[in-house]
């Protein structure tokens, strides 16, 4: 098993089960997009270039999505915290996804990669 199969794994089932949901939701956006396991964390980069992560929120015990250019968006549903370029959309494990907000905050930061406002690497 890959390191990356063996985080979700061993992930609480409540938190698994959100998590495996968001790495289908990530992945089926883009062709280019692929899972990795950078600081211990699942990553998804945008041809080589990290672009957003999943983490579970230490003192709010609720899974997340970080979004790495967070800074160039000022949906309310994204929070900065003490980070002054990620921002991260909290999810309630505990209800559906808010599979419409996902889907567009994913789209609005892989469009930072597409459009070159953000340098990828060439495949």
């Amino acid at each position: 098993m890959k390191e990356i199969e063996i985080f979700y794994e061993k992930q609480e089932q409540t938190f698994k089960e959100v998590l495996l949901a968001l790495k289908e939701i990530i992945l089926r956006q883009d062709q280019d997009i692929t899972n990795v396991l950078k600081y211990g964390m699942p990553f998804f980069c945008y041809k080589g270039k990290m672009f957003c992560y999943l983490w579970i929120h230490k003192k709010l015990q609720q899974p997340y999505i970080g979004i790495v250019e967070g800074k160039y968006f000022d949906e309310p549903f994204l929070i900065q915290e003490k980070r002054s370029r990620m921002k991260i959309m909290m999810l309630d494990s505990s209800k559906d996804l808010p599979l419409n907000e996902i889907e567009i905050i994913l789209q609005k930061a892989l469009n930072l990669y597409k459009s070159g406002i953000i340098k990828v690497l060439i495949i």
